[in-house]
């Protein structure tokens, strides 16, 4: 099966049933399949051909569902853009993965149109703008609007594809380097979507609220897992209000909603979570990163009777893992529970050898969902696609009864006095301080120690600042090699707009001042 599949056969099933919410109105399966069609025939009958790459630059909303279901429908590879980007990032991504077409709109060309001209591979641009006047001044770029190419009238065209086709190249957000792109099949993500609509218990009467990025793979999961079922999708991009998003799911009714970890430490401290009732809210799922025990236990509260799903995946996986039940929660916390269906799951030695329950090694996994491998990168791919298994970077363990757990990053291990100290464990004993809204622990150059600890806290009170308190809870939990030497509170991290701290940011700014 395609992903495009997905559309259409909830468009035969259901034409007339609510799909997508967004600016304060439905539109129907059929509505949005006419036009995911109006945009593959477009893309066919101007030159893109199967397994040619076709960019999209837009935000959450109708247009980026249909241009997604489009790009599938032509035979083309889907390439989701970062919104939070410039010219210079345009310039790399488009010609990395050398895209001949992108669709985007009017709020993008100021730094698409500087980019467009460094990129000979694109031949065509839908973008939803009624001047284009600037744009056609691109030589090799022919342009059109999205209103015309809505508005076209001719027959339908498409390409057929098979499911070991490429479908996505979905690119990190590149916080340790040059994005990498993963390349995702429609095999890989269709069985992942199935995985995961089993073990939420997903039905077509399911609504899920929907403000993560769809060109990040947890955000693109919700998309297609409910459109697998012929559910419905709630667009609210303004979750910098979040009071404005609870009031969008009291008023559709959401029975589902989604976040990283600052997602849900924002509503805990800086919304009216606790005040609103959300009656329709049947569960709540958290991935992208590890959330602390002690804030796993507030998240519970704040939603109660609503279950909470923990989660763990990876890009490279389409993106789920592991999962965990939440009526087994209250008896696990920490954990990332046990493989999605059709999932192997490992915890590996150098070599590749499966270790014993108990002992601490890297997570591997393997299965129909795992990618193909880093778009034009060898080596980054050999790296972490071997001996038949997905090598995730992540240290963890198994605990007895079958259960996972992650211990810490292979990227985010601290080395002090050449002792490996885990950044999350600290972190995790830092968000147990009730006055600390989030946290960010890393490693910064110290001439005895060689690395030093340093803690970056955000308080949940901008006049907080008491080091003594940190630092006196944490030697109650911490043995002195994990002590941060350095604690610094500070307003705001970096982060990229799935929610993820970006910590090489941080340790750059630290370098810098420590430099002057």
């Amino acid at each position: 099966m395609q992903v495009h599949q997905l559309l259409e056969q909830a468009a035969d099933s259901f034409p007339d049933k609510k799909a997508v919410w967004y600016n304060e109105e439905w539109s129907t399966y059929k509505e949005v399949n006419i036009a995911s069609e109006k945009i593959a025939s477009y893309l066919s009958k101007h030159g893109i051909n199967r397994g040619d790459r076709v960019a999209i630059l837009y935000e959450n909303s109708f247009n980026y569902i249909a241009a997604y279901f489009g790009i599938l429908k032509a035979g083309a590879v889907v390439v989701g853009l970062n919104t939070e980007t410039n010219a210079e990032a345009l310039i790399y991504l488009l010609n990395n993965s050398e895209s001949k077409a992108i669709i985007s709109n009017k709020k993008y060309s100021k730094h698409l149109l500087h980019a467009l001209v460094k990129c000979p591979y694109l031949k065509e641009a839908i973008i939803n703008q009624d001047d284009l006047s600037k744009y056609e001044k691109i030589g090799h770029c022919h342009t059109v609007t999205l209103e015309d190419v809505y508005g076209n009238k001719e027959e339908k065209q498409f390409i057929q594809s098979i499911d070991i086709d490429l479908a996505e190249i979905v690119y990190t957000s590149g916080s340790t380097g040059k994005p990498k792109g993963v390349m995702l099949t429609h095999l890989n993500l269709v069985s992942n979507m199935r995985s995961i609509c089993r073990y939420l218990n997903l039905t077509k009467d399911d609504r899920i609220m929907v403000i993560l990025p769809f060109y990040y793979i947890y955000g693109k999961s919700l998309l297609l897992t409910h459109f697998l079922l012929g559910a419905s999708v709630v667009i609210d991009n303004r979750f910098v209000f979040p009071n404005k998003v609870l009031e969008t799911m009291e008023k559709t009714k959401t029975t589902g909603f989604a976040g990283v970890p600052s997602t849900f430490m924002i509503l805990l401290n800086r919304s009216n979570l606790k005040e609103m009732p959300l009656k329709s809210l049947r569960y709540v799922s958290q991935a992208g990163g590890a959330m602390a025990p002690a804030v796993q236990k507030e998240v519970v509260k704040a939603f109660d009777p609503a279950k909470v799903f923990i989660m763990y995946g990876a890009t490279e996986a389409a993106p789920r893992l592991s999962w965990l039940d939440p009526e087994l929660l209250f008896r696990k916390w920490g954990s990332i529970g046990i493989p999605v269906d059709n999932v192997d799951l490992l915890i590996v030695d150098s070599n590749g050898k499966e270790l014993p329950r108990g002992e601490e090694g890297e997570i591997a996994a393997r299965g129909s969902n795992i990618m193909k491998g880093y778009w034009k990168d060898p080596e980054e791919t050999a790296l972490v696609l071997k001996q038949g298994m997905y090598f995730t970077g992540d240290l963890g363990k198994q605990d007895e009864e079958g259960f996972f757990y992650v211990v810490g990053r292979s990227k985010d291990i601290i080395k002090v006095k050449g002792f490996r100290v885990g950044a999350k464990e600290i972190e995790e004993a830092i968000l147990e301080i009730n006055e600390v809204h989030e946290t960010a622990v890393i490693g910064v150059d110290d001439p005895i120690l060689g690395e030093a600890v340093m803690a970056l806290i955000i308080p949940k009170e901008k006049d907080w600042s008491d080091s003594e308190k940190v630092l006196q809870y944490l030697k109650k939990k911490l043995p002195s090699l994990k002590l941060p030497k350095y604690i610094e509170f500070r307003d705001s991290f970096p982060k990229n707009e799935s929610g993820k701290i970006l910590k090489t940011k941080l340790k750059e700014e630290e370098k810098k001042r420590s430099n002057k």
